[in-house]
């Protein structure tokens, strides 16, 4: 377990607090690892009722770290951050997200597995797989179009621009917004209430409201291959480059 995932347990909720706020957050494969581990164990913890996501700092997730994701590229299932996934599409109790800042890549897309997601005034989202030379992840490309019809869903994912709070609440994404200083004592009372519900009836109806998990899987499994390929593309290269010599990344010379 790695201190970059803070663990704690109070009155059924296991809170997961993202916890490198001096790297935005970025996710590394320890702290997907970790959290993959935490969510299974919290499934078969008979005291946890809720699970409570939120970041450190101004950040809920900037997505993967750049340089431990190419030190140890997700290339096939076994991975920690395809790991973490299935974790997340298997949970069977609710999970609540504290949406405290940006909210970059698989921190957008994790929000489409969250039961309930609300967000601070402050918090900006985006999805940008199309700009790095990727595809979309966490079954993303099956879900969204589900939440917000073919058209706007790919606006969001081949534009990749950012959005805000109040656009992610319009469009259904999360529940909705509460002031930045507020936002954690309101998600917290909103699990709280969750955690004094009957727990069957809790994890049934979750069922029944995600009643296709199989299918769910099989996109993660479709994008992970498809995500694998493009690690190795030159459209890739170029984005990275880009990135780390501050330019604008030019791909006039792809077909």
């Amino acid at each position: 377990m790695t201190d970059q995932i803070v663990i704690t347990q109070s009155d059924g909720i296991k809170s997961i607090r993202i916890n490198r706020p001096d790297k935005k957050n970025a996710l590394t494969m320890a702290m997907y690892a970790a959290l993959a581990d935490t969510l299974v164990r919290a499934d078969e913890d008979p005291k946890t009722r809720v699970v409570l996501i939120t970041g450190s700092g101004d950040s809920f997730t900037a997505g993967n770290d750049l340089n431990d994701f190419l030190d140890n590229p997700p290339t096939d299932l076994s991975s920690p951050v395809f790991r973490f996934m299935h974790a997340m599409v298997d949970f069977s109790k609710p999970v609540v997200a504290a949406v405290n800042g940006s909210a970059i890549g698989i921190g957008t897309t994790m929000l489409l597995h969250c039961d309930l997601a609300y967000a601070g005034t402050e918090a900006r989202f985006q999805m940008p797989f199309v700009n790095l030379g990727l595809v979309p992840e966490f079954a993303s490309s099956l879900l969204l179009p589900q939440l917000l019809g073919n058209a706007k869903a790919a606006e969001i994912l081949m534009l990749g621009d950012p959005f805000d709070g109040q656009t992610a609440a319009d469009l259904g994404l999360i529940n909705g917004t509460f002031a930045s200083d507020k936002l954690e004592s309101m998600v917290r009372t909103k699990a709280s209430l969750l955690a004094t519900k009957p727990p069957e009836a809790l994890r049934q109806t979750k069922a029944l409201l995600r009643a296709r998990p199989n299918a769910i899987k099989a996109r993660i499994d479709a994008e992970a291959k498809a995500f694998g390929l493009r690690l190795q593309s030159p459209e890739l290269n170029e984005a990275i480059a880009a990135f780390l010599e501050k330019r604008s990344p030019d791909f006039s010379q792809f077909d």
